[in-house]
């Protein structure tokens, strides 16, 4: 009886934790209004601490700023005095990262909304000895998942062809301390630590 308790448990705590991150899905809407020089962007449902960047097509970061209000999020840009190229702007919420591309092109600015794209960051959560992962991965994007103990690999895996991933790691008993997990999705790399 125990048992299906403890399974109970972890059914429902992995389900909240996929419905957190299914809330995100649609939780970042904007609107974007390039005229004359000034491009204005509005983002809805932004948080404090959201982080709005422009990044170049080299990764390289142009702007940063963090979001100081929760709510709806207005400023204007002056993107026409960037060098021709790709840009794009990114805006990273609590499990979500969002990318709006755009081109410069001869002091005009082409917005690509058709290619923006949402980025899911894993969820980690840890009970007792258990780690609890979940993880929305719209496009099947292959996740890999690395854990450390002390610096030293403990565990690897990586998971493909699947939109929702949820995992649960049993973690050795007597091994307590501080532990690192490393995910790598969709280009990027996340790293959670955590201590048990």
């Amino acid at each position: 009886m125990k048992n299906v308790i403890k399974n109970i448990k972890k059914g429902t705590l992995t389900l909240a934790m996929l419905a957190t991150v299914i809330s995100y899905a649609n939780s970042i809407s904007y609107n974007i209004n390039n005229e004359a020089k000034k491009t204005s962007i509005t983002l809805k449902n932004v948080k404090k601490g959201n982080q709005l960047s422009i990044i170049d097509n080299n990764g390289i970061i142009l702007y940063k700023e963090f979001i100081e209000q929760a709510g709806v999020y207005i400023k204007s840009f002056d993107l026409t005095t960037l060098p021709d190229g790709y840009y794009f702007f990114e805006l990273e919420k609590d499990v979500e990262i969002k990318t709006i591309p755009f081109v410069v092109k001869t002091n005009m600015v082409e917005f690509k909304k058709e290619a923006s794209k949402s980025v899911f960051k894993p969820l980690l959560k840890a009970i007792d000895n258990r780690l609890f992962i979940t993880k929305l991965s719209l496009n099947k994007e292959p996740l890999m998942i690395d854990i450390y103990y002390k610096n030293t690999k403990i565990y690897s895996e990586e998971i493909k062809d699947t939109q929702k991933i949820e995992r649960i790691y049993k973690l050795d008993e007597k091994e307590k301390g501080n532990y690192k997990v490393i995910f790598k999705s969709d280009g990027r790399t996340f790293e959670k630590h955590i201590n048990i």
